[in-house]
């Protein structure tokens, strides 16, 4: 029974094997050969079978053995060449006719019985050695292809030192060892997975079968069943070796546990996701080719944009097209870690709402923190069980979006999340290699991003130099213009009463008040001021004496309106002084965009654990494209030599450094609007 089931199985196998090369549509000479071996190993395995009722006499053992090795032998001879050639080019060669004798020579004196059974194991033996010397030569000439030499060589290798062992043992005791013959079935079935994945590995063979994931998967979970099973039985059978009267009952607990721990194994999803992933990375070609995919996104990344609106497009545009996908946006984390600014986003992502999104990054944000995983959305509608640290997931499987969020780390701080999804055609699934590639994507963009932030950096404090150098030739007036007045004042005495004098010092003096004017207007909000120790500020009373004492004088008069929401408890620990400037420049901007018979209105509000104040203006108002290259850009005024362009400026940066976040909504023709959201805290 044992000896029919081992041979039996091996029929089968290599049955579905001959089945799976006669669907490769690549004829050659390395098809035929391996399906010849094949087909000849099927009908040697059937033979052993004793249902087959073919008689399994010692001389008949000896016949199907002979024609085996010979067949097998062929194509190993076959393999000793970089390409095949056709059958008749490769029979005709020397070192084929001078490989094939042996084999031949024992075929031919097994089948007509021209030798005595002891001089026919012999030659099998020498059969089996010759084939493991072949076999190193193989292995030694392949060069850089061993690793895909290595399942054939292995595969070959086994079989023939079992022979050889098996042989040897039948020369020294002049018979043939039956346990040997018994075991053989087994063995080949065992090895047969280095044969498939040897044709699998060796392109040159132009062989390409295919086995599909799932069922390498379910094969492999079989084969972890029965090595386990095999080790339980063994338990087993020590324990009833060993005897007692408590060998029943510990046999059968020994049995129930073992079927409750394989339940569980095959019922977890990582267990199984480990195993699949295992499969997938060394038994198939990877999706991506990562050489190219390099090349492909060096392009993308060398475009040469300086400023930050475009270098975020440019990293989003190339984590979109280094996957595949259409739509997608960039957000950035602000400094207070808590939410994040939209700061790039493609043409095709306009129907996504922003602001919805908005009530959802949060949870994003937080689960992202502390896992640094890609989400799969999609994969969480599915597989709840792998996002139980994201806060709120029920908001996110009624639906979302996007498919994919990627985070960005700097530094092991999170500095922002691409959100991306695809047209259904396109959509690809979460899988293993899909992360190692977006985590490949990521570093590469990541790098491109933060390098570009440090060159904007150094350009922005190497304008800051020049600032600085321009106030050594404000210095330089100011000493000129001191001059003057000392020039006056040292005359004045003694001409304080000649008419001409007092007309010159008068000219004097109206022209260097043009001239001290014109500096002030220069420096207003540019001077570096010391640094005030923070306190908590009533928002609302310091923007009470921004609009009456800084703002009254210019048309339209801004309307300040407070929500009923604003507590008198609720403040800010910040600068007051530097708030007021801010708040002032902000006010201060909307009326000179504004005409006298418009309106300016600040509204303060609060929005969760944020202060909101929002200056609306009915004024000319921006275009986009000013908004998002030149609104804050430092040193990009639009007032000639009014100003200098850091007001947007120092206000953005302010209003960071408190936490928060601004925001531009405008419109030409339409009006602008600022949102100033800034951390709240209660007074103590």
């Amino acid at each position: 029974m044992i000896f029919d089931l081992g041979y039996g199985l091996s029929a089968a196998a290599y049955s579905l094997l001959v089945l799976m090369l006669l669907t490769v549509r690549n004829a050659g000479l390395a098809r035929h050969l391996l399906l010849f071996a094949t087909l000849s190993t099927v009908v040697w395995s059937l033979i052993h079978v004793s249902y087959v009722q073919v008689e399994l006499g010692q001389e008949n053992l000896l016949k199907f053995d002979a024609a085996r090795q010979w067949v097998w032998m062929l194509f190993i001879a076959a393999c000793l060449r970089n390409q095949f050639s056709s059958f008749t080019t490769f029979i005709s060669r020397p070192i084929t006719l001078a490989i094939m004798l042996l084999p031949s020579a024992a075929l031919i004196f097994a089948a007509l019985e021209l030798l005595p059974a002891t001089w026919q194991f012999s030659l099998l033996t020498v059969n089996a050695l010759q084939s493991l010397v072949l076999l190193e030569v193989v292995y030694r000439q392949a060069d850089k292809e061993k690793w895909a030499f290595k399942p054939l060589v292995l595969f070959l290798g086994a079989i023939n030192l079992f022979d050889f062992v098996t042989y040897a043992n039948a020369t020294m005791v002049n018979q043939l060892s039956w346990n040997f013959f018994a075991a053989r079935g087994y063995i080949f079935v065992a090895l047969m997975p280095f044969l498939v994945l040897a044709i699998r590995r060796i392109k040159h063979w132009g062989i390409d079968i295919f086995v599909s994931r799932e069922v390498v998967l379910h094969s492999t979970l079989l084969l972890v069943a029965g090595v386990y099973l095999m080790i339980m039985a063994t338990l087993g059978y020590v324990v009833k070796y060993l005897g007692g009267s408590w060998s029943l009952p510990l046999q059968m607990a020994l049995g129930l546990v073992s079927l409750a721990l394989l339940l569980s194994l095959f019922m977890s999803h990582q267990f199984r996701n480990t195993i699949k992933v295992f499969i997938t990375k060394h038994f198939y070609a990877n999706q991506y080719d990562y050489r190219v995919e390099w090349v492909k996104l060096t392009k993308r990344l060398s475009k040469g944009e300086q400023d930050l609106p475009h270098v975020y497009e440019t990293a989003l545009d190339a984590y979109l097209q280094g996957v595949g996908y259409a739509q997608g946006c960039l957000y950035k984390i602000n400094s207070n870690r808590r939410d994040a600014s939209l700061v790039a986003r493609v043409d095709g992502d306009v129907e996504v709402d922003h602001q919805a999104l908005q009530e959802k990054l949060s949870y994003i944000i937080e689960f992202c923190k502390e896992s640094a995983w890609v989400v799969d959305f999609d994969e969480l509608k599915t597989k709840p069980d792998l996002y139980e640290s994201l806060p709120k997931r029920e908001l996110f499987m009624r639906g979302f979006s996007y498919q994919l969020a990627v985070p960005i780390f700097q530094h092991d701080a999170l500095w922002g999340i691409v959100f991306m999804k695809a047209l259904e055609p396109d959509k690809r699934s979460l899988n293993w290699e899909l992360r190692d590639y977006l985590s490949a994507l990521t570093d590469q963009i990541a790098n491109y991003i933060f390098h570009a932030e440090s060159s904007q950096a150094l350009a922005e404090n190497a304008q800051f130099a020049a600032f600085n150098r321009m106030s050594a030739f404000v210095v330089h007036d100011l000493k000129n213009v001191l001059a003057q007045i000392n020039l006056i004042l040292s005359n004045a005495q003694q001409h304080k009463d000649n008419p001409e004098f007092i007309a010159d010092t008068f000219e004097t003096l109206e022209y260097t008040k043009e001239r001290m004017d014109k500096m002030l207007k220069q420096l207003t909000n540019k001077k570096v001021e010391a640094k005030q120790g923070l306190k908590f500020t009533d928002i609302t009373l310091e923007l009470e004496k921004v609009i009456k004492q800084k703002c009254a004088g210019l048309k339209p008069i801004p309307e300040l309106e407070v929500d009923e929401s604003v507590s008198e408890a609720i403040g800010l620990k910040i600068d007051a002084e530097k708030f007021s400037n801010v708040m002032y420049h902000l006010i201060s901007n909307a009326q000179q965009a504004t005409n006298e018979s418009g309106s300016v209105k600040v509204l303060v509000g609060m929005e969760n654990e944020f202060a909101l104040i929002r200056i609306i203006d009915d004024g000319e108002g921006m275009t986009e494209e000013f908004v998002n290259h030149r609104l804050f850009k430092p040193f990009d005024t639009t007032k000639g030599n009014a100003g200098m362009g850091i007001g947007a400026y120092d206000a953005k940066q302010f209003v960071q450094e408190c936490g928060g976040s601004i925001q531009v909504n405008s419109e030409v023709g339409s009006g602008s609007e600022f949102i100033v959201r800034l951390p709240v805290e209660a007074k103590e």
